[in-house]
């Protein structure tokens, strides 16, 4: 077992280039072979590739740009959609290895590092799913090593001034700053843990000469850049997207009047464990609290062979970031992926934890290995995995191609003229797969019917279709239709029950109601919430 780190220590580069290659294929395969068709949410950022804009109601634009570029390439499939997230993952993955093994110069807990990304699940998502924490993700890794070498100065020689900082790094923190606004507004984050790992680092020793004043411009830049798109946006849509992410973090809204509550903390804890795997989390939290110790002590280095740098950069953008969010669950809802930010720093954490945990004698350390192992092959080869579907926790994203098919079906033997038939839900994300799967891939509405705002809204409804038919989709099986419905037409008919396929197996369920001769109502929230 020692031989193993001998040999990550020895010949990093092919190990690394073994375990890019190997996971970049595999995900590749996976996508190839149609295992999984597409989390609502990735129909939805695709959906917004046909209708182009400066940003959307929940999102910047970057993941429609990046879906727009692999679809127009692949075409509007599964693969085409999802490309993006193999790219960004093994781009993130080559950025950890390089800041680790290059930069900082180690070059074994470099390769554990990519052993553990690739064994946790929210980083094996985000390397198959094209949501926009995978851009997202790529941008803070790289901001957080540009920034680490913002704070290393000139060489000596050459006519540099050897206690000056050095302009590429800020240069390179203002571009990933601004390119990860634009896929997720989070990226803000780094502006204030940013400042927070100068302040560490002047109690400790003298930052290079213009620090603070480059600092400031950079993110300076980069807000600057990254949110003009999305605030020209909101100033034509009464700022809607800001106000829906007010709504989301409890600034605003029912959830802004109850300060602490205690029924949300366990469910967002056990999500944490789930997304990191308990023992990795263990490794993050306890390298976490070694890399603090850290860099708020005169020593440079300790168990994990960190300086005082490092160990700054990674304890300030892992322990408040990964404790923020504990502690925001007790106020509102918090979505599990929030914390991801912290885990970029987290997995170098567990990278560095768990190369000096190897190297201990025992049996027992190959566990975890080999646990990890048996969650890649889980996932990426889940349809050999003789799991029951009610515990195969992808089983709820399966059905969609049959159900496409099926609507197509009703259309032609259930309406006198298919050509003025038109989709709707009354959700985004099943308005969103609907528009994707439904084969032709029309163009489908999603009617305000007691939920909250969402991005559908804002484009135009089926008004100018007076008198066409419609098909009305809903998740789960539903006996009556909602009321707001049945002004919208002539006739609604009975429920269509159906019970969709994926692979001759049972997958997801849904009601149809066929609804005739539609009279131009189309249902608004007056409550508007976000």
């Amino acid at each position: 077992m020692l031989s193993l780190t001998s040999s990550f220590k020895n010949k990093p580069l092919m190990w690394a280039f073994i375990i890019i290659i190997f996971t970049t294929f595999a995900r590749i395969w996976f996508l190839g072979s149609g295992q999984l068709n597409l989390v609502q949410d990735e129909a939805q950022y695709w959906d917004w590739t046909r209708n182009m804009q400066l940003t959307y109601y929940s999102k910047g634009p970057l993941i429609a740009w990046i879906i727009s570029t692999w679809t127009s390439i692949f075409g509007n499939t599964e693969f085409g959609v999802r490309f993006g997230a193999i790219v960004g993952s093994a781009l993130t993955q080559i950025l950890l290895y390089w800041g680790m093994s290059k930069l900082w110069d180690r070059r074994s807990a470099a390769v554990w590092t990519l052993v553990v990304y690739n064994s946790m699940p929210v980083f094996l998502a985000l390397g198959i799913l094209m949501t926009t924490d995978s851009p997202f993700i790529l941008c803070w890794t790289g901001a957080i090593f540009a920034l680490y070498s913002s704070t290393i100065p000139h060489p000596p020689g050459l006519e540099r001034d050897p206690n000056e900082s050095r302009t590429t790094p800020f240069v390179l923190v203002a571009a990933f700053l601004a390119i990860g606004i634009l896929a997720k507004y989070t990226m803000l984050g780094f502006t204030g843990l940013s400042v927070i790992y100068g302040l560490v680092l002047m109690r400790k020793e003298r930052l290079p000469r213009r620090f603070w004043k480059k600092l400031f411009l950079a993110l300076s830049a980069g807000v600057f850049v990254g949110f003009i798109p999305t605030l020209i946006w909101n100033f034509q849509n009464d700022f809607v997207g800001y106000k829906h992410v007010l709504y989301l973090i409890g600034a605003s809204g029912d959830s802004a009047s109850q300060l602490i509550r205690f029924d949300r903390i366990l469910p967002y804890l056990g999500e944490q464990v789930g997304m990191a795997t308990p023992w990795w989390l263990i490794f993050m939290i306890l390298g976490g609290f070694g890399a603090a110790a850290v860099a708020l002590k005169k020593n440079s280095a300790n168990k994990l062979g960190l300086n005082n740098k490092q160990a700054a950069l990674l304890s300030v953008f892992f322990l408040p970031v990964w404790f923020f969010f504990l502690a925001w669950s007790l106020h509102t809802k918090v979505h599990g992926n929030w914390a991801v930010i912290s885990y970029v720093s987290g997995v170098m954490l567990a990278g560095l934890a768990f190369d000096k945990f190897w190297s201990r004698r025992g049996s027992f350390r190959s566990v975890w290995l080999f646990l990890g192992i048996v969650i890649f092959g889980a996932l990426h080869f889940q349809n050999l995995v003789p799991l029951p579907d009610n515990l195969n926790p992808t089983h709820r994203l399966k059905g969609w191609t049959d159900l496409g098919e099926q609507v197509v079906e009703l259309e032609k033997t259930q309406f006198k003229d298919p050509s003025k038939v038109f989709i709707m839900s009354e959700e985004y994300d099943m308005t969103a797969a609907l528009a994707f799967y439904v084969p032709g891939q029309p163009r489908t509405y999603c009617a305000w019917i007691d939920r909250r705002m969402n991005q559908y809204d804002l484009w135009p409804g089926p008004q100018d279709k007076l008198g066409w038919d419609s098909v009305y989709v809903i998740k789960k099986f539903k006996e009556t239709p909602d009321d707001e419905l049945v002004k919208m037409f002539k006739r609604v008919s009975a429920p269509i029950h159906l019970q969709t396929t994926f692979r001759g197996k049972p997958a997801r369920k849904f009601t149809i109601f066929l609804c005739y001769d539609y009279n131009g109502y189309w249902p608004r929230d007056k409550r508007l919430r976000f």
